[in-house]
């Protein structure tokens, strides 16, 4: 018979066991939606359930959405030019001023906002502090940014048609040409470049290769592209902590095994 300790043990192996192979609800994968609505002025908050309420209003065309690691929200205000902060309490502040149809946003790994800046043909950099740099210039309507795993900046050029690719160093290279108004960008999680080109209706996929496919066709105007992420166990994480615990287990019980037999022999 196993100890007290070693059934506590089994119990929450048995509860690791049951979090990682049976499927999560949907909705409980699932966090609040966010929309940059451009014409109301608004952002409105979506529930997992589709319950619509306002999150933030009096915006003057707001565009890109991006949320940093603490969950404060940052809009593209495309009209007046200027970043907003939200916290997630709604809190309004001004995170930066004086740029040019600012559109797309993205944050990297290390808190720093990338904003691209339609009109001015750049793509500036801030800190988490608000200091502005230049990250590149002489583009063609910068629009969507996004980065891959390896942390370089992919740019849709909108009125060129080219995705252009930036090192973290800010190197240039072209990673796709021949593209119609090219906006939204994602990646999913297997690397794989997702593209929403506006002129044909259409999403396109790009390996990390480069080799284009099409994904979706027949829409009307494709903007933005996002993918759920939903909090569910990686397989190998639930493997490796099954294992961890299956060996805790067994040592407990060469240790019960062990205290019976010296007690038998007293």
């Amino acid at each position: 018979m196993l100890s007290f300790s070693a059934q506590r043990l089994v119990l929450i192996a048995i509860a690791a066991f049951v979090a990682c192979v049976i499927p999560i609800n949907a909705s409980a994968a699932l966090v609040n939606l966010f929309e940059s609505d451009n014409n109301s002025g608004n952002i409105f908050q979506f529930t997992p359930a589709g319950a619509q309420s306002t999150f933030a209003s009096g915006l003057d065309d707001p565009s890109g959405l991006a949320f940093d690691s603490v969950a404060n929200l940052f809009e593209a205000d495309n009209n007046s030019g200027t970043i907003f902060e939200f916290t997630p309490g709604g809190v309004r502040s001004t995170f930066a001023t004086g740029l040019n149809q600012p559109t797309g946003l993205v944050f990297d790994a290390a808190g720093n906002l990338f904003v691209a800046d339609t009109n001015s043909g750049s793509i500036f950099k801030f800190t988490a502090g608000g200091v502005r740099s230049t990250f590149a210039t002489a583009l063609s309507a910068p629009y969507g940014l996004a980065f891959d795993s390896a942390g370089n900046l992919y740019e849709s050029d909108n009125n060129s048609g080219t995705i252009f690719k930036f090192t973290s160093g800010g190197v240039q290279s072209t990673f796709a040409t021949g593209l119609n108004h090219p906006r939204g960008l994602v990646f999913d999680s297997a690397g794989n470049l997702f593209v929403a080109n506006a002129g044909t209706g259409s999403i396109l996929e790009f390996t990390p290769g480069g080799v284009q496919s099409t994904f979706a066709t027949g829409l009307s105007l494709p903007d933005f592209l996002a993918f759920n992420v939903g909090a569910v166990p990686e397989p190998a994480s639930c493997a490796i902590i099954a294992g961890f615990l299956a060996l805790v287990v067994a040592i407990e019980q060469v240790r019960s095994r062990r205290r019976r037999r010296i007690e038998e022999s007293t």
